[in-house]
């Protein structure tokens, strides 16, 4: 390749680097996205099912051709490590599995493929930080409404978006709340990500069952919400524009980016794009970058090798990359690098942009001395409550949930989504979603509940092999939002193909005296046990598994979700931030400060966690960062 080819070359292919891509190379300029792994969906029949199928998520975690498998600390003491049931020996020290992909797509080719977007505040906190407006949530939801395709509400103009409109509008104008014209209420109808809801139908299969379920949870949630305006009654849509305003608790049902029955995301809107503007984008597969090529203080082109299962968290990976040619690639314009929350940190680091002291220990050139890079990582809480059922759940009766191994045949529910992409497989496995304030002091909700017919207590190894095994099992899995958790990821050694070293530092690193994020956990395993006590009265619960009888008091469920907490949403190693912030990395237009022509476009640039579940959040910023670009360019 020469230096005269590409106006753009974007590292990583996920949710902050596919949108940009595709979004630059639709308006005209020539893209290259640099993408360390390959696209098995696209190479055998396993790896397609994996990809579309959304009940096989957790398989797709461990699917080795698209797997990157990460292990990292939660906690620096040893003791308190250890006391992880899920650890891991990696070299001789606790680590735990975190589960990330190599693969076109990144980890949306494996996420859950849950849709919901943050609130306002989280927008308006990074407005307030930088004093840029144009981070307004009035303006940042506009983006949502552009990258989606809604299929769960009516688009306007049509009859059933009118009647429904007419009678909403007349309500809202007889309470005096709403601008009776706006019928779409913060949805998109013609965007890149199809977003649709699972089918409502699939509780027929065990109707008695989950109607006593939702029972239960409608019965605590009256006595434990505060506002008795919430509708506990129906299910409410949190990315709703007028859920921003209210911030309701409840019962909501949980978009999924799923259409007709299949996982989107930007894997397919790239290929798409490549399809039609085949001059404009160039998807390079297997090209591991190693670093980033400065003229003095300018970013200039990449370097990469051009070998498949380089990097050392690939399951594959090869023994002895350090043998391998080099390959450069200049960009007219910007390199624009979005690895995520732990690769990113580690090339700006590999590429002599982070902490001075840090790069000189591993003889790394300094081009910019970012002591921020790299720090202030940040994840949610999650904890499981898994209860045994006293009967099998029907709606899991006759499924392998997993792709037919060599020979077999395809299990009944995988025949009905071969042939139109209904039934169970074609949700994420979720039947039930609950917002929830921990506190009623909260200006948000901070906690997302949802459950699941299923056995999850947490990443590990095999564990998607668990998951289904038992079919009375229970998983209510508590997520709490915003957290106050600040880690980092540093280098190992300066080969661009071995793992950071990465510590989350829970809870303070265990420090932190009266947290209020392990209380608020505390607060969403009683709601839980709440909903489970009145199943039990019925006789329908026999025991809960987990946490157990063992762990009754409120220090003891402390104790455990210290030790057994996990977190998937790793983020904000690389922080925009205020001028005036020392460890700021990226200016509000997603430049690294003290560089030209370079950004970031990733989970890594939040100040602070955003929302729920970050991937709406990255693909709103993917957006914002295509419009920024381009702006720049003109």
């Amino acid at each position: 390749m020469s230096a005269a080819d590409f106006d753009y070359i974007v590292i990583g292919s996920g949710a902050g680097g596919g949108p940009l891509a595709a979004n630059l190379a639709k308006a005209g300029f020539k893209v290259l996205v640099l993408e360390a792994g390959g696209d098995p969906c696209s190479e055998d029949e396993t790896g397609r099912l994996m990809y579309e199928v959304p009940i096989f998520n957790g398989n797709a975690t461990e699917y080795q051709p698209c797997a990157w498998d990460f292990f990292v600390r939660h906690y620096t003491d040893d003791a308190q490590q250890a006391k992880d049931t899920k650890v891991v020996k990696i070299d001789g020290k606790d680590m735990i599995w975190y589960p990330r992909a190599g693969t076109l797509g990144g980890c949306t080719a494996h996420n859950a493929m849950i849709t919901v977007v943050p609130q306002d505040s989280d927008w308006n906190d990074i407005a307030q930080i930088t004093g840029d407006d144009s981070w307004r949530a009035e303006h940042m939801r506009s983006y949502f409404a552009r990258l989606e395709h809604c299929q769960y509400v009516p688009p306007p103009g049509s009859r059933q978006a009118t009647v429904r409109g007419v009678l909403s509008s007349v309500a809202a104008l007889l309470r005096g709340e709403e601008d009776w014209r706006d019928w779409t209420h913060g949805h998109g109808f013609n965007g890149w990500l199809t977003t649709s809801e699972a089918d409502p139908l699939l509780i027929l299969r065990d109707r008695d069952l989950i109607a006593l379920v939702l029972n239960a949870v409608k019965e605590v949630l009256r006595e434990h919400v505060a506002d008795p305006l919430t509708r506990v009654a129906s299910r409410f849509d949190p990315n709703d524009s007028r859920n921003a305003v209210h911030s309701p608790e409840g019962l909501a049902f949980t978009p999924l980016a799923v259409e007709k029955g299949h996982r989107v995301g930007p894997r397919n809107y790239l290929l798409r794009v490549q399809q039609q503007f085949p001059e404009n984008l160039t998807i390079q597969k297997h090209a591991l970058a190693t670093r980033i090529l400065f003229e003095g203080t300018r970013a200039i082109g990449v370097e990469y090798i051009d070998r498949a299962h380089v990097y050392r968290a690939d399951p594959q990976a090869i023994d002895d990359p350090a043998s391998l040619p080099r390959a450069e690639v200049r960009a007219r314009r910007e390199v624009i690098v979005a690895g995520g929350a732990f690769n990113s940190p580690q090339l700006l680091k590999l590429s002599g942009v982070g902490p001075r002291a840090e790069l000189e220990r591993f003889g790394l050139p300094v081009v910019v001395d970012l002591p921020g890079v790299g720090e202030n990582l940040q994840d949610r809480y999650e904890v499981g409550v898994i209860s045994e059922f006293a009967r099998d759940f029907a709606l899991l009766e006759g499924g392998t949930f997993s792709p037919p191994g060599p020979g077999q045949e395809p299990d009944v529910f995988l025949k009905q989504w071969e042939k139109d992409g209904t039934g169970v497989y074609a949700s994420n496995g979720t039947l039930i979603g609950i917002i929830k304030r921990s506190s009623q002091d909260l200006p948000d909700p901070d906690l997302y509940i949802f459950g699941l017919p299923a056995f999850f207590r947490g990443y590990q190894p095999g564990y998607s092999q668990n998951v289904e095994r038992h079919r009375n099992r229970f998983t209510w899995a508590i997520l709490k939002a915003r957290t106050r958790n600040t880690g980092r990821v540093q280098l190992a050694s300066a080969n661009p193909w071995d793992r950071p070293w990465i510590n989350f530092q829970y809870f303070g690193d265990n420090q932190r005296e009266n947290d209020p994020d392990l209380d608020a956990v505390v607060s969403g395993v009683k709601l839980v046990r709440a909903m489970n006590e009145r199943l039990a009265a019925l006789r329908l619960i026999t025991r809960e598994e987990v946490p157990g009888p063992d762990y009754q008091s409120d220090d003891k469920l402390r104790e455990f979700i210290k030790n057994e907490a996990w977190g998937h949403h790793a983020s904000c190693t690389n922080k925009i931030g205020a001028d005036d912030d020392a460890m700021a990395v990226l200016d509000s237009r997603f430049r690294v400060r003290g560089t030209q022509g370079l950004r970031v476009v990733d989970a890594s640039v939040f100040p602070k966690i955003p929302g729920y579940f970050i991937v709406s959040a990255i693909y709103m910023i993917s957006e914002k960062a295509s419009d920024v670009v381009m702006e720049d360019a003109r």
